[in-house]
């Protein structure tokens, strides 16, 4: 718990988390019980513009743990390189945001079989 509190330090650093609205985002997010009230939220906070970017940030981050080289990852997510190098920072900085998200999703994946390392030696299911 001392190793979460201490990244939650160093977030707060750059936003100012206790600010109302973004606690209440932080609550908003909390307690969405399932993906059909994360849909309605997100398409009611994002443009459908912004929900893609998220989710190829997303994927990048992914396809980065597999290893998968930067001109794939423009290709298959029309992300920047500058993005990218980006989301590879902070998949192997020290918050861990990218493989906390990604370790949980290797847990609910239903449809993939075969493992990849993520660092820190975390799995992703491939």
């Amino acid at each position: 718990m001392k190793n979460v509190e201490r990244k939650t330090k160093e977030v707060n650093k750059e936003i100012n988390w206790n600010a109302r609205e973004n606690k209440q985002l932080i609550k908003a997010i909390l307690v969405l019980k399932n993906a059909d009230e994360a849909k309605l939220f997100l398409r009611d906070l994002m443009t459908k513009g912004e929900i893609q970017e998220f989710a190829n940030r997303l994927e990048a981050a992914s396809l980065l743990s597999k290893n998968v080289q930067y001109n794939t990852i423009i290709e298959d997510t029309g992300l920047s390189s500058t993005t990218i190098a980006r989301i590879s920072k902070w998949l192997k900085g020290s918050l861990g945001g990218y493989r906390l998200i990604l370790a949980r999703l290797s847990g609910v994946s239903l449809h993939h079989s075969n493992s990849s390392k993520l660092r820190k030696g975390l799995y992703l299911n491939s």
